[in-house]
């Protein structure tokens, strides 16, 4: 395997430091200070926080957060993948030793009167940061692992598994604090999610579009020259009558849909046409693919 160019490993540290910085700005000026756990490894460790606190004991939630993932990385290290590993202890390392480090710096902002703008903003910033830890590549371990390994030994998916695994941890979150703040760390988990989805797909969606129709050269034809873009033709079988007919694929900017529905209109007004969203396009006509 050919080295990683000096250039993406500093890139890939960079977004890991800015993406834990960011993900413990969100959780210690939103979520910890209001008992807010929100899933994941992060969410245990608010728990366990106040549990000790309540007894004059103080746990650091960073602290928790590097020992329980050090004791879950056992799992991910039989992956053999070097250089995902390496990102992974990274960020976790990073995430946890900055939740710790900030936390004398940083205000705590919002209220407990305004739980659902904390969750908001909390989920936003940790959505944020945890999405520049992925785009490297990398993770910060947490409930995810314990996910893959419940979904690989019950063959339940591995996205049910992780809302089943968050969802207890939000459970359990309730009996120390409260359902509602329970019920707003669900808010907060959700945002995160969605939040860390836009940030490593990217904003830059595009549309796919297939289309069947017995006119298929005039129309592939006007997408190359009129709409401008290219277009690729795959050969299909209808399964009912057998017959053989290519289906056109063509891969275009979300501005784009319209002219080609009306350019297959005037084509075929019969013809069958299919458009999905497509998150990112790379290559000729679109952003060059990058490591």
């Amino acid at each position: 395997m050919s080295r990683v160019p000096w250039r993406t490993v500093v890139r890939d540290a960079l977004f890991i430091v800015v993406g834990s910085a960011l993900f413990a700005v969100g959780v210690d000026c939103f979520e910890i200070p209001y008992g807010l756990a929100a899933g994941g490894v992060t969410g245990l460790a608010t728990v366990f926080s106040a549990i000790a606190e309540s007894v004059g004991f103080t746990l650091p939630v960073g602290l928790q957060t590097i020992v329980m993932n050090a004791l879950l990385m056992a799992l991910v290290v039989r992956s053999g993948d070097k250089g995902y590993i390496a990102r992974t202890v990274a960020g976790i390392i990073a995430c946890g030793v900055l939740t710790d480090a900030l936390v004398p710096v940083l205000p705590v902002l919002g209220g407990e009167n305004d739980l659902l703008l904390c969750a908001l903003w909390g989920g936003v910033i940790t959505g944020i940061g945890l999405g520049l830890v992925f785009r490297t590549g990398g993770n910060t371990g947490g409930t995810d692992i314990v996910a893959q390994v419940l979904s690989g030994r019950t063959g339940i998916p591995v996205g049910v598994a992780v809302i089943i695994v968050d969802g207890v941890i939000i459970a359990f979150s309730a009996t120390v604090f409260s359902i509602e703040q329970a019920l707003y760390a669900a808010v907060a988990m959700f945002i995160s999610g969605k939040v860390i989805d836009a940030v490593v797909d990217g904003p830059r969606s595009a549309r796919a579009a297939y289309i069947i129709s017995e006119k298929h050269a005039e129309i592939a034809n006007e997408i190359l020259y009129t709409l401008n873009r290219g277009c690729t033709e795959l050969q299909a079988r209808g399964v009912w009558s057998g017959k053989e007919r290519p289906v056109l694929l063509c891969v275009l900017g979300r501005s784009e849909v319209m002219r080609l529905k009306q350019i297959v209109t005037v084509c075929d007004p019969e013809a069958i046409v299919i458009i999905s969203e497509v998150h990112e396009a790379f290559g000729e006509g679109f952003h060059q693919i990058t490591g």
